[in-house]
């Protein structure tokens, strides 16, 4: 295996013709008829919303009693996601986090008899509480799993991994993930590009590199089911498999193993980006939605939240401010942090943004751009929760109904959804950019019936933000 410091950027174009042919069979009708054979639910714990950005007619909830989860099980869907945003949290609150909805699946499932296997949603670029959180399930379902599978492949983000190696794509070159800002985070930064390594190093050498499996693409695309399927038989005592995947194909190829191998007894755990996730939920890409498709909640303006500080974010937010299709209204961090009542702040900026949407103009909230972070991850964790706090404050506290809301940021989307409007239960209607999923709330939402994007920080180019905006906008 490479290691990050012998890993360098490469062509994305050569990299990919000098890989073997993808597998030549769709798997999807096999994935989806396996599913309603075997009747098994797969719950994907987001640790923020925008894991739900490669499905559509799919239940999110961001509440997980033993009575929500039971009605999920026993309605016919094959997957459905629950909102944790335990990246917003600190490692001890994520593994509380887990063990409390592994214990309320079990209880749920006891009652139902419907079996179901879990998948751990995180980061396509690594950052996340790992092995905290897959450590917490394992101990929290009973039974030692034989494998924990790590899949940080995302395709539409440009997210791949090969032989080993995960890899950011940057323009017309794949960039090895450590060398990329996302490898920086405050709190959830590393130093190795290498899964194997990677996993050396997130799990303080408790597990040696050396001791990492892998399904390699050769193994994917050469092999096929049959041989990740080999592969996956001789995972014992809950051995990490690193998986790479080029394509959805490739994921396919995965996906059907891993199904065909629990259905044979072995008990796998899983670690994923948002790709892997919808595929072992039986859930087909298709295009993004049709202007059509979108709800409109009002004839006031639309609401753009951005709370989000990757670089990403940054570019799009300037490109969206410079377009004059929205008035941008900015949440002062510095003030925010040294004021003593932040009431009279939000007030403030509740009275602005009411000004312009009753106009019908766009309205973008915004946090300073500069990055105010704290002298420990609990520190800068705490910094993030009172920002994102007062963004639901002010979105909460708006006495009208927005005609559609743009929230920007895997903590920002969670943080709305659930803070400012209430948002228990939704179906993610598609996505409006590759990416970038739409969600409708329910009749419990004091939004129920409107378009709400849950928009990640780190994908789409720099005018993405503004052409989401344009789509909603009609």
């Amino acid at each position: 295996m490479q290691s990050q410091s012998d890993a360098q950027p490469v062509n994305k174009a050569a990299l990919f013709a000098s890989l073997p042919a993808e597998w030549a069979h769709d798997l999807m009708p096999e994935i989806q008829r396996l599913l309603r054979e075997t009747k098994q639910k797969v719950f994907v714990l987001d640790d923020d919303p925008t894991g739900t950005q490669t499905v559509h007619d799919t239940i999110v909830l961001t509440e997980w009693s033993p009575s929500a989860l039971r009605r999920e099980l026993e309605n016919d869907d094959p997957v459905c996601y629950i909102l944790t945003n335990s990246r917003s949290v600190n490692a001890d609150q994520a593994v509380a986090l887990n063990q409390e909805i592994a214990g309320n699946l079990q209880s749920a499932a006891a009652l139902t008899g419907r079996p179901y296997t879990v998948i751990s949603r995180s980061d396509s670029t690594l950052r996340g509480h790992y092995p905290a959180e897959t450590d917490a399930l394992a101990e929290a379902l009973s039974t030692q799993p034989d494998g924990a599978l790590i899949i940080p492949a995302f395709m539409a983000g440009g997210r791949y991994t090969i032989r080993g190696v995960h890899y950011v794509e940057e323009g017309d070159a794949l960039a090895p993930a450590a060398q990329t800002p996302y490898a920086k985070d405050a709190v959830f930064g590393y130093r190795h590009s290498s899964l194997p390594k990677w996993v050396e190093e997130k799990t303080a050498g408790r597990i040696d590199a050396e001791q990492v499996k892998s399904i390699s693409i050769d193994a994917i695309r050469a092999g096929g089911p049959e041989a990740v399927e080999a592969i996956l038989s001789g995972l014992r005592g809950g051995a990490v498999c690193a998986v790479d995947a080029v394509s959805e194909r490739d994921l396919e190829v995965v996906a059907f193993a891993c199904i065909r191998a629990e259905a044979a007894g072995k008990r796998l755990i899983y670690r994923t980006a948002a790709s892997f996730a919808g595929i072992r939920g039986g859930i087909s890409v298709r295009p993004t939605l049709d202007p059509a498709d979108m709800p409109a909640m009002s004839e006031y303006g639309g609401l753009v939240v951005v709370g989000s500080y990757v670089q990403k974010t940054t570019e799009q937010l300037a490109v969206l401010l410079g377009s004059g299709m929205v008035d941008g209204v900015e949440l002062p961090v510095e003030e925010l942090l040294t004021a003593t009542d932040s009431a009279s702040l939000v007030d403030s900026l509740i009275d602005r943004l009411t000004k312009i949407l009753e106009s019908g103009r766009h309205a973008a909230l915004h946090t300073s751009r500069e990055v105010v972070i704290g002298e420990d991850d609990d520190s800068s964790l705490a910094i993030g929760r009172r920002v994102s706090q007062c963004l639901v404050d002010v979105t909460r506290g708006l006495p009208l109904a927005p005609r559609f809301i743009i929230a920007k940021g895997g903590i920002t989307s969670s943080e709305l959804a659930t803070g400012a409007l209430a948002i228990k239960r939704a179906r993610v209607l598609g996505q409006i950019l590759p990416g970038i999923p739409v969600w409708q709330p329910d009749s419990s939402s004091n939004y129920a019936g409107g378009a709400y994007v849950v928009f990640p920080g780190n994908v789409g180019d720099d005018a993405a933000l503004l052409r989401a905006l344009q789509i909603l906008a009609r």
